[in-house]
């Protein structure tokens, strides 16, 4: 079966991860500069989605068109996983047809059975568990702002959900110290807030949770949040609307981060509540760039784990 995964952040070490941003860098000059890269000439593949999606759809078609290849769109109603076919015959159907294969689901189980069976390289284009490119973008998009991640403090506030997951694990293996500021009982699972800090002692990222956003927010370098309420999480909403009230990045919280500090949105936002919209458009705010990184950063890993 196929070895090459990206299922979580740390499925590359530290090593591979700066290669693959090297990387991502270098095609987003060339990009910018008109240089074609088809490294991936005569390559498909498979996207798999459960979930809609506005970027992760968009950037990586438009990526695998830039490196050469083609992408198919397998949207709910195409496939139907486990209800239709096992993930298993998915996975070895796929395989025998298509290069690479990416999945934006719901629970982390099926991504995980996809690269399990598969015979191609498999990526996370989201799961309940980690949103694995999104924080590849993000830390490019840190580096592009910061020049360097050691030292570095990254605030994530609000939910202690999949991107909080895998902005744990990015620090950890990069030397960028984490706190996640969640209300109580919307930590970060603590079996992976516990692995990330075995990680970050041999880099010297301190990895943090706590329930008090101001506190956590001082001196921060970058500050980052994302919905209270994710997809399929919607009746939920109006509960998580109050237990996240004061969860905000707003202008009182970025006060007490330093005056450089990076704002960070992985969009879709929802202004007024986790983020406001004027601290969005300040010079600060990245988020547009972060949302123009998933580009790069996911054509390059996929090179990556193609061998190409």
């Amino acid at each position: 079966m196929a070895e090459a995964r990206y299922l979580s952040v740390k499925d590359l070490d530290a090593a591979d991860t700066l290669a693959v941003l090297g990387l991502a860098a270098r095609l987003k000059r060339e990009q910018k500069q008109g240089v074609p890269h088809p490294r991936l000439a005569g390559r498909t593949l498979a996207m798999i989605f459960q979930k809609p999606s506005l970027r992760t759809r968009v950037s990586f078609e438009v990526g695998m068109t830039q490196l050469g290849g083609h992408a198919i769109y397998l949207g709910p109603s195409d496939i139907k996983l486990g209800e239709r076919e096992t993930v298993e015959d998915i996975a070895l159907t796929i395989s025998r047809m298509c290069d690479l294969i990416m999945a934006r689901v719901f629970g982390h189980d099926i991504v995980a059975g996809l690269a399990q069976h598969a015979t191609v390289p498999v990526i996370n284009a989201l799961s309940d568990r980690e949103h694995p490119c999104q924080i590849l973008a993000d830390l490019q998009t840190i580096m592009e702002r910061k020049g360097r991640f050691e030292g570095l403090k990254a605030v994530f506030v609000g939910d202690g959900n999949n991107v909080a997951q895998s902005l744990v694990y990015g620090g950890a293996l990069l030397g960028m110290s984490v706190t996640v500021a969640c209300p109580e009982g919307y930590d970060p699972d603590a079996g992976l807030v516990a692995d990330a800090r075995a990680i970050g002692k041999g880099t010297g990222a301190v990895i943090e949770v706590s329930h008090d956003p101001r506190a956590a927010a001082r001196g921060a370098d970058v500050l980052y949040t994302d919905v209270w309420a994710s997809m399929g999480q919607e009746s939920e909403a109006a509960q998580r609307k109050n237990a996240f009230a004061g969860f905000q990045i707003d202008a009182g919280l970025t006060a007490a981060a330093k005056p450089d500090a990076t704002i960070l949105h992985c969009l879709p936002a929802h202004y007024g509540e986790e983020i406001d919209y004027a601290v969005s458009r300040t010079p600060n705010s990245a988020i547009f760039d972060q949302a123009e990184n998933r580009l790069h950063a996911q054509k390059a890993l996929m090179v990556h784990l193609m061998g190409a």
